[in-house]
C-alpha cells in the first residue's frame, strides 16, 4: 500500500543479514589506494537500485557472489586508514565478507515502476544500513539488499564503496555477478586488475598544470552556492530526452559545431541550472564532469581495471557569459576541458592530490556524473533485464541515467530548490517549444514547460 506522497511501506526482514565470503581462500594483504581513489570527494558508496519483474533465486545469487568475490576479493575486505599516513586509505583484504540482506515489501513491481522516476527519502528503506557503522570506514565496501515484492517482483539495491570502484568498475562487477548467477558453470569474461600502481604519484610530485577542479581551504567570505542549495528544501527533477530531442538540442548550437550527446546535454543542463538559480552575473561558475581516462594515459590503464580511472573535467565561465550566449559557448568550454586531459595533465593531477589539504571545488559547481553509457541497464540475472535502473536517492549532484528500452535516450536527474524546480524544468525544455514555433506548428507550451506533444517526460 502506498501513501501520499508515495511513501514506501517498511521492509520486513525474516532473517538477519548474512556475510557472503569468498568461497575459496583469497590473498590476505593490504591494498593501497591511489590518489584518485581516496579523494574525500569519493568517500561514499555508489547506490544503485534495480527493479525486476521476476524474482531471482536468492541461493543462486549468493553462491554466484561468493564465487565472484574470489576474483574481487578487496570488496570482501574492509577499508581503513593507512598506518603510514592518517589521511590515506587502504583496503585490508581480510575476506570478512559482503553484507547481504533479504527483505519483503508489500507493493508490486508495477506500483513501484509508476513512481520510479523520482527517488524520495523512503527509498532508503530498500538498502540495509550496516549496524554499528558510525563512520564511512565502518561501512563494508559491498552491501546488498534484495527485496521481494508482492506478486513476484524484486528490487535489488547495492552500495559499492566509491574509493574501490568507479562507475565502469561497478558495472563490470555487477555484470559479472549477473552472468555467474544466470550461468553458474561459466567463468566471468574479465579477470579484474587490482593493483593501483598505474596511478601512483611521482617522487617528488610534479604539479605542472593549473587544476581548477580543486581548491585549498577558502575563507568564509567566498560565495558557496552548494552550501546555499543544501540549506533549502530540495525537489528531485527528472527529465527524459530522446534521441530526437537531443538532435533538436544540437541544432541550437549556432554556429554549427560537431559535438557528442554528452557535450550538448551537459552544456544545456549546466546553463539551465545556472539560469534557474538567478546567480550574480559576475560569479565564476564551474561544470565538473566525470571523464574516463583509462585510454588517455601512457601506458593505457588495462580495461579490466575496476578502480577509479576517471577524473573531473572542469569547464568554467561567468554566469553572464554562460547565460547570454547560446549553447555553442558552453559546448566549446566542455570540449576544451576534455581536450586538456592528457597523460601529463592527469599525472599532474595525481601528484597534486598527494597534498591532502586539496579538495574538490564544489562551492560554485554543478557536478554531472555519467551513468548512461556504462551498460548498467543491461544487467540480467537470468530472468530478464530490469524494468528500472537508477540511484537510491537524488541529490544536488546531477546524474545522466540510462533509459530502459531506449539506448539513444538519456534521463537527467538532479535535485534543485523547490522554489526553482518549475523554472529549471522550463529552462530545460523551452528549446523544444522554439523548435515547434520555428517549424510553423501551432502547439504551445503547457504549464510553463513545453508543448504537450513533444514527447519529453517531466515528472
Amino acid at each position: 500500500m502506498l501513501t501520499a506522497p508515495y511513501e514506501l511501506p517498511d521492509c520486513l526482514y525474516a532473517t538477519q543479514p548474512t556475510l557472503i565470503r569468498p568461497n575459496t581462500p583469497t590473498p590476505k594483504h593490504c591494498l593501497p589506494l591511489s590518489n584518485l581513489d581516496d579523494q574525500k570527494f569519493l568517500r561514499f558508496s555508489i547506490k544503485y537500485l534495480y527493479l525486476f519483474k521476476t524474482s531471482v533465486n536468492l541461493d543462486a545469487m549468493k553462491y554466484a557472489l561468493s564465487k565472484l568475490l574470489v576474483l574481487y576479493y578487496p570488496l570482501a575486505g574492509r577499508l581503513r586508514t593507512s598506518p603510514d599516513h592518517d589521511q590515506k586509505l587502504e583496503v585490508d583484504c581480510n575476506g570478512e565478507g559482503a553484507v547481504f540482506a533479504e527483505a519483503f515489501m508489500d507493493i508490486t513491481a508495477d506500483q513501484f515502476l509508476q513512481l520510479s522516476e523520482k527517488p524520495n527519502r523512503s527509498w532508503k528503506k530498500l538498502l540495509y544500513k550496516a549496524e554499528g557503522a558510525l563512520t564511512f570506514l565502518d561501512v563494508p565496501p559491498l552491501v546488498v539488499q534484495v527485496t521481494n515484492l508482492r506478486f513476484g517482483g524484486m528490487i535489488l539495491c547495492t552500495a559499492i564503496n566509491h574509493c574501490l570502484c568507479d562507475g565502469i568498475g561497478t558495472s563490470q562487477f555487477l555484470q559479472a555477478w549477473a552472468h555467474l548467477t544466470a550461468k553458474a558453470d561459466l567463468a566471468p569474461s574479465i579477470s579484474p586488475v587490482h593493483s593501483r600502481h598505474v596511478l601512483k604519484s611521482r617522487t617528488p610530485p610534479k604539479v605542472t598544470f593549473p587544476h581548477p577542479q580543486f581548491t585549498i581551504n577558502r575563507d568564509n567570505s567566498h560565495v558557496d552556492v552548494l552550501r546555499f542549495l543544501q540549506s533549502q528544501p530540495l525537489a528531485p527533477t527528472s527529465l527524459t530526452f530522446t534521441h530526437s530531442h537531443i538532435l533538436h538540442l544540437k541544432r541550437q548550437c549556432v554556429p554549427s559545431l560537431k559535438c557528442t550527446t554528452f557535450e550538448a546535454l551537459a552544456s544545456h543542463t549546466w546553463r539551465s541550472w545556472v539560469r534557474s538559480l538567478d546567480l550574480s552575473p559576475s560569479l565564476n561558475i564551474k561544470l565538473l564532469f566525470s571523464v574516463n581516462v583509462r585510454r588517455r594515459l601512457n601506458p593505457e590503464i588495462p580495461p579490466a581495471y575496476y578502480g577509479n580511472g576517471f577524473v573531473l573535467g572542469c569547464a568554467q565561465t561567468t554566469v553572464e557569459d554562460l547565460v547570454s550566449a547560446n549553447l555553442h559557448h558552453g559546448v566549446k568550454l566542455v570540449q576544451q576541458a576534455k581536450a586538456e586531459l592528457s597523460d601529463d595533465y592527469v599525472r599532474s593531477m595525481v601528484d597534486l592530490l598527494e597534498d591532502k589539504t586539496v579538495k574538490t571545488d564544489l562551492s560554485t559547481s554543478l557536478v554531472i556524473s555519467q551513468w548512461a553509457k556504462l551498460g548498467l541497464e543491461e544487467l540480467d540475472f537470468g530472468d530478464g533485464k530490469a524494468l528500472h535502473m537508477g540511484p537510491v536517492t537524488s541529490d544536488v549532484y546531477c546524474l545522466f541515467l540510462p533509459v530502459i528500452g531506449d539506448s539513444g535516450a538519456v534521463r537527467v536527474l538532479v535535485s534543485v530548490p523547490e522554489r526553482v524546480a518549475e523554472k529549471f524544468g522550463y529552462c530545460m525544455t523551452e528549446f523544444l517549444d522554439k523548435e515547434v514555433i520555428n517549424n510553423g506548428d501551432e502547439h504551445h507550451a503547457i504549464n510553463g514547460y513545453h508543448a504537450a506533444d513533444n514527447g519529453i517526460m517531466e515528472y
